[in-house]
């Protein structure tokens, strides 16, 4: 009977100490997590202040982005999360868009310039954009909105305008015989039909719809780079300008790569030791990481039999 009163309380012994050192440890463990962030070590294990990365490479596209079989697009949303990320991190002291794209959407462009603005407002961190091989039309509007921009001399930037193709197929219609009948509600309803003319009018029309999307265009890059508009009007032809073009024309403020961007931005928030970089990155799937590959594989060889030149045409409001 004793040993069995003894055995039962062992076993209570090991339970109460297997509690308590359970305990100790999760305390020990939470007090080390409290410490780490009081001397600035995040999860991630970095220690200290760091400019973040936010990579905008591809078209620009609309809200829906997504992958392409002949291109990369920016998906507009998880531009703005990463933005959005990248303002409320606490450690991130600056930010750097690494932006490597032809431009893209009017409408997507200016919703980036904007939230980047936004940020800027809301936080007081400074923004530093560094163009890659191509930062033009779309892609310069974003860049406009840093308070800084950084290229290389061989980066191919500028570009300001907006343009809008339309289809015509009139004369092959009449040629095969096909004719459309169209039925609208207004004479103006069916303006932009790949299978008419556009009378004078219409074209009118169509010309102060891109015209004032250009002067919205002009005037955020005037207002982002604290220039006048007529200075930029005389810049904004479509032509595209090389780093150091841009730099004289004071397009761009500084020469260089990402890793002087980095250091610009670091110096701009007044980080006192060598920053550290953290890239902002959407989270993926692994589902979405087999697609992606997929896509680029068939990409480039789309592009490989499209080589001779094909040009891809389309009726949106496009910065290119």
């Amino acid at each position: 009977m004793s040993e069995q009163a003894g055995h039962r309380r062992r076993r209570t012994w090991v339970i109460v100490g297997v509690v308590v050192g359970s305990f100790v440890l999760l305390s020990c463990f939470g007090m080390l997590m409290m410490l780490l962030v009081f001397v600035g070590m995040s999860p991630d294990g970095g220690w200290g202040d760091r400019v973040g990365i936010v990579r905008i490479s591809g078209e620009i596209g609309g809200s829906s982005g997504g992958l392409s079989l002949l291109r990369e697009v920016v998906e507009v949303e998880s531009t703005m999360e990463l933005l959005r990320e990248a303002a409320e991190d606490g450690r991130t002291k600056a930010i750097v868009l690494r932006i490597n794209s032809p431009g893209g959407s009017a409408s997507a462009a200016q919703e980036i310039y904007q939230a980047i603005r936004r940020v800027k407002e809301k936080t007081g961190k400074p923004v530093v954009a560094s163009l890659g091989d191509v930062a033009a039309s779309g892609a310069y509007y974003v860049a406009a909105a840093a308070d800084k921009i950084v290229a290389t001399p061989a980066t191919l930037t500028g570009s300001i305008g907006v343009i809008m193709e339309l289809e015509n197929f009139e004369e092959v219609m009449k040629k095969i015989g096909v004719r459309f009948d169209t039925i609208k509600s207004g004479k103006h309803k069916d303006i932009g039909s790949p299978f008419r003319g556009m009378t004078s009018e219409e074209r009118g029309i169509m010309r102060s719809l891109i015209m004032d999307v250009y002067d919205q265009f002009i005037s955020d890059v005037a207002r982002g780079r604290n220039l006048s508009k007529e200075r930029v009007r005389q810049l904004a032809d479509g032509r595209m300008f090389t780093g150091r073009q841009a730099k004289a024309l004071g397009l761009v403020d500084e020469l260089g790569g990402l890793q002087e961007a980095v250091t610009l931005a670091a110096r701009l928030a007044q980080m006192r030791d060598e920053p550290q970089v953290y890239e902002f990155k959407r989270g993926e799937s692994l589902m979405d990481i087999l697609i992606g590959s997929v896509i680029h594989a068939i990409r480039l060889e789309v592009r490989e039999a499209l080589s001779g030149g094909l040009r891809r045409r389309g009726a949106g409001v496009r910065m290119k």
